[in-house]
Parts: C-alpha cells; sequence; structure tokens
C-alpha cells in the first residue's frame, strides 16, 4: 500500500473524527470538549511541528497526536484506521513523532493506553514503551462536558 506522512492540520478535522470514530477503543478516548474542532485546532497551534498523518489517496488512514511542554512529550491519540493495521503504518508515525519531538528538544515521551486495550498495549511495548506500576495517574476536570474517567 502506497501512502505518506505528513503533519496535521486543522483541513483534517473531518478526517480525524471519523477516523477516530472508526474503533471504539479510540471512540472512548475522544471528549467534547478537547477533541471539537476548536480543541484540536488549538492543540494544533500548539504543536504545529510534532502530529502526522499518513495519507493514502487523499484519504487519512493514520494520525498520531504529540505534544510537550518543553520537558516532556505526551501521545494524545494514535490511531489507524482497522482496514490498514498490521502495515507498519502506527510504527511509522510513531518513529516521525519521535524523531520531531527530539528536534524540540524533547527526551521523554509518554502515553495512556486503556488498560483492556491488549493490542495497543502490546505495540506500545513493542515501540519501546515501558509499562510504568509505580505511578498513579490522577485526573481532575475543570469542565464539567469533560468526564473524568473511571
Amino acid at each position: 500500500m502506497d501512502y505518506d506522512i505528513r503533519k496535521v492540520t486543522i483541513e483534517d478535522y473531518d478526517q480525524l473524527l471519523a477516523l477516530w470514530n472508526s474503533t471504539e477503543q479510540s471512540r472512548r478516548a475522544l471528549n467534547p470538549v478537547d477533541d471539537s474542532r476548536e480543541g484540536i485546532e488549538r492543540y494544533l497551534k500548539r504543536n504545529p511541528d510534532t502530529c502526522f498523518a499518513a495519507v493514502s489517496d487523499g484519504k487519512i488512514i493514520g494520525v498520531i497526536l504529540t505534544g510537550h511542554d518543553g520537558r516532556r512529550a505526551i501521545i494524545h491519540h494514535m490511531c489507524v484506521h482497522p482496514d490498514h493495521r498490521r502495515m507498519g503504518i502506527a510504527g511509522k508515525l510513531v518513529k516521525e513523532a519521535e524523531q520531531a519531538l527530539k528536534k524540540e528538544g524533547i527526551q521523554k515521551i509518554f502515553g495512556l493506553v486503556f488498560k483492556d486495550n491488549d493490542t495497543a498495549n502490546a505495540f506500545w511495548e513493542s515501540q519501546g514503551y515501558s509499562l510504568r506500576t509505580n505511578l498513579n495517574y490522577r485526573n481532575k476536570s475543570l469542565n464539567p462536558d469533560i468526564p473524568t474517567g473511571e
């Protein structure tokens, strides 16, 4: 399969939303504020060089959104359409994001994966991302429209 990897822009929003809605695991990670057009536009303005899409025939088939605070990076969304999995697309998106973050001086990246998403957890392990068991992830929503999670 032929595809290119390029930076994500806000013009990609409708395709991103459709991609994220193509799988239950990605749908679970969305919230109505941060993942709205305005939320993604705000995110891309802060992180214009660290978010990438895999595109085939003009259609986005994979995406990774990564950002940083100047110290550490976080992978916020990573998704490959179910019809295009097991082709190396996710790994290439990860490498592209890692290289971009390194260029910006970032030395450490973390990501959040649902515990019950065995496929994603195995993928991240294969990419060299270790499981931290000595931390508790704490969450507080400042907006009642954003769920705090389980």
